[in-house]
């Protein structure tokens, strides 16, 4: 299975595949204990960063919908 990042609405990062390594700033690995899935935190209100911890509930929303990036170097767009 080939590593899968799924952006949740109003929560986490769910990272899924059979041979996931997440480092920290300086390269050392985070051991995961051999999970295949794991949710990373990106409303900065987990006791458990990087890890999701449940805390974002009620407290972050973003509503998950896909779209394009624009291309490298390519000129942006004006804004309507």
């Amino acid at each position: 299975m080939s590593t899968k990042l799924t952006v949740l609405s109003n929560g986490s990062l769910r990272v899924e595949g059979t041979d996931i390594e997440i480092v920290d700033a300086q390269g050392n690995p985070y051991g995961l204990g051999g999970r295949e899935r794991i949710s990373i935190c990106r409303c900065g209100l987990s006791a458990n960063k990087p890890f999701c911890d449940g805390s974002h509930k009620g407290h972050f929303e973003h509503n998950a919908v896909a779209f394009d990036l624009p291309t490298p170097g390519a000129p942006a767009k004006p804004a309507v």
